[in-house]
C-alpha cells in the first residue's frame, strides 16, 4: 500500500477528527470568549467604561501592570541563568535543580500562598521580625510580588533548557578558543540563539503573571482598591452581582489571552523563518 492509498483511505478520519477538534476549540474557548464581550456590552458602552474608569477598577489594573513589570524580568533573568547553568555545564545536584524549577507546576498555587503566609504572616517565621521592623509582606504589595514569582518563575527556564541543550556548546567552546570573554559570548553568541525562545517564555509568563488568581488570592488579603489585581477585582464584582462591571474588567484579561496568541504566532513564524535562513 502506497502513501496515497493511506492518505485517501484516511481522509474521512482526518476530516472526522479536524470538525471534532473545531467544535471543542468553538465550545470550550471561542464561545466563552465571545461571551464575555457580549456580556460586557450588554448595558451599553456607557456602563462598560465607567467600569473600566472606576478608581477600584484603575488600581486593580495599575497594580496587576506594576506586578507583572517586575515578576517578568526577574523570571527572566532568572530562567537565562537557569538554563546556562543545567545546559552549559555539568554538576552535583543538576537533576535536583531541574526538579526544583518545575516545582510550581506541580504545586497548588493555593499552597503556596499558603506558604507565604506560613513565612510572612503575623504569626509566621518571620512574623515577629517583620513587625518589629514595620514590615508589611502579606495583604500587602510585596507578598502580591512574591506569590507571583513563584507562579511564574518556570516559564522562561522551561522554554530555554530544551532550546539550549538542543544547541550543544560548539559555538561557545569556538568563541573561547578566540579569546571571547563570558559577556562576549552571551551577547553575541547564546542570547542571538536563543531570543526567539525567550521572548515566546517571556511572553508566557507575562500572561500568567498577570491573570494570576489562586496564590495572589491568599496572600492580598482582598482590600480594595490597594491589594487587589485585576482577577481578584473581577472576583468581586461577581460576587457583588455587578455582573456588566465584571464582564467588562473580564474583557481586558480577555484581550490580554488574544494580544498573546497573536504574539506567540508572529514568534513562531519569525522564529521558523530564521531556523530556515541557517
Amino acid at each position: 500500500m502506497n502513501h496515497s492509498e493511506v492518505t485517501q483511505e484516511s481522509r474521512g478520519v482526518k476530516w472526522l477528527l479536524i470538525a471534532a477538534t473545531l467544535l471543542i476549540l468553538g465550545l470550550f474557548l471561542l464561545l466563552p470568549l465571545v461571551a464575555v464581550f457580549i456580556e460586557a456590552l450588554r448595558q451599553g458602552w456607557q456602563v462598560f467604561w465607567a467600569a473600566l474608569h472606576e478608581d477600584a477598577a484603575r488600581s486593580a489594573v495599575w497594580l496587576t501592570v506594576t506586578t507583572a513589570a517586575l515578576a517578568v524580568p526577574l523570571n527572566a533573568l532568572f530562567g537565562i541563568a537557569a538554563a546556562w547553568a543545567v545546559t552549559k555545564f555539568r554538576f552535583y545536584g543538576r537533576a535536583l535543580l531541574i526538579t526544583l524549577i518545575d516545582l510550581p507546576f506541580a504545586v497548588s498555587p493555593v499552597v503556596a500562598g499558603v506558604v507565604w503566609i506560613l513565612l510572612f504572616g503575623t504569626h509566621g517565621w518571620c512574623g515577629e521580625f517583620l513587625a518589629k521592623h514595620d514590615i508589611s509582606v502579606i495583604f500587602a504589595w510585596p507578598g502580591i510580588l512574591l506569590a507571583t514569582l513563584f507562579v511564574t518563575f518556570p516559564f522562561v527556564a522551561r522554554e530555554l533548557i530544551p532550546l539550549m541543550e538542543s544547541q550543544g556548546t560548539d559555538q561557545e567552546e569556538a568563541a573561547v578558543t578566540l579569546g571571547a570573554n563570558g559577556w562576549q559570548i552571551f551577547w553575541r553568541v547564546t542570547l542571538p540563539n536563543i531570543k526567539w525562545g525567550l521572548l515566546y517564555g517571556v511572553l508566557l509568563c507575562n500572561a500568567r503573571a498577570m491573570g494570576e488568581f489562586g496564590a495572589v488570592s491568599v496572600v492580598s488579603g482582598h482590600i480594595r482598591g490597594e491589594t487587589n489585581t485585576l482577577p481578584l477585582h473581577i472576583e468581586v464584582l461577581y460576587n457583588e452581582y455587578q455582573f456588566s462591571a465584571a464582564f467588562a474588567c473580564a474583557t481586558l484579561l480577555a484581550l490580554l489571552a488574544l494580544i498573546t496568541l497573536g504574539l506567540k504566532s508572529a514568534i513562531e513564524h519569525f522564529a521558523g523563518h530564521s531556523g530556515r535562513s541557517h
